[in-house]
């Protein structure tokens, strides 16, 4: 019953009540969220490299991010609601606004076209098979999909005693799979996998790397011989 209604209550968030989202995730994170998102710029390809597509682009913070470094961005997200709070949000910074509707699962994208993926806090989606078959169609050989997965607060307090439960009530504090599971899972996909952690002032974010092999190269020198 309780792991229905918090279902619920993330479906009303992303979807009749995201207007409220920017706050949610201000409260639950003591306001760190926007740095937890900022996290996945450092694992990220220099934006002359190519396309960059933030999946699940929510109210569109991390687009400003990316825009304002640089780079030439395409987001996605399944929620009409998000993409026009989005949409709003970057015309009043007079920022481009390359949003789509769209599943991840079924990219609109053609084969090898992007430089890097970025993603904050997903739901399960992005861990469903055939997005991660997406991921690996659509990627160019060598480029990472960077993916924050989890922020935890350092220090004790009610405050984060409260956030703290709240996590575990949701699901979001479940410890990732060890290295091994991590490479097996995501091997399956084709993708070679890293789960670093950044070290932020008061808290940390965890990240999974995605990265799409590169091509192997021909040795010349040993086809000669």
């Amino acid at each position: 019953m309780l792991t229905r209604l918090w279902r619920v209550g993330f479906h009303l968030l992303y979807n009749q009540c995201a207007f409220t989202y920017d706050r949610v995730s201000w409260a639950v994170s003591l306001g760190r969220w926007r740095a937890w998102q900022r996290s996945a710029m450092r694992f990220l390809p220099p934006p002359e490299a190519g396309l960059a597509l933030e999946l699940a682009h929510g109210t569109g913070d991390l687009q400003i991010d990316l825009q304002e470094a640089g780079y030439h961005t395409l987001a996605l997200d399944l929620s009409p609601r998000m993409n026009r709070l989005a949409q709003k949000k970057l015309r009043r910074m007079g920022l481009g606004d390359n949003l789509v509707r769209g599943d991840a699962t079924r990219l609109p994208l053609p084969d090898e076209s992007l430089a890097t993926v970025v993603c904050t806090f997903p739901t399960a989606f992005i861990f469903h098979p055939q997005t991660l078959n997406e991921l690996q169609r659509v990627l160019q050989p060598g480029a990472p999909a960077c993916i924050v997965v989890a922020g935890e607060l350092h220090g004790r307090g009610p405050r984060r005693s409260l956030i703290a439960l709240l996590y575990r009530a949701t699901g979001q504090s479940k410890p990732l799979p060890d290295d091994r599971d991590l490479r097996s899972y995501f091997g399956e996909a084709g993708l070679l996998v890293e789960a670093p952690v950044v070290q932020l002032a008061d808290s940390t974010a965890q990240l999974i790397i995605l990265t799409k092999p590169p091509k192997p190269t021909l040795d010349f020198a040993a086809q000669s011989c």
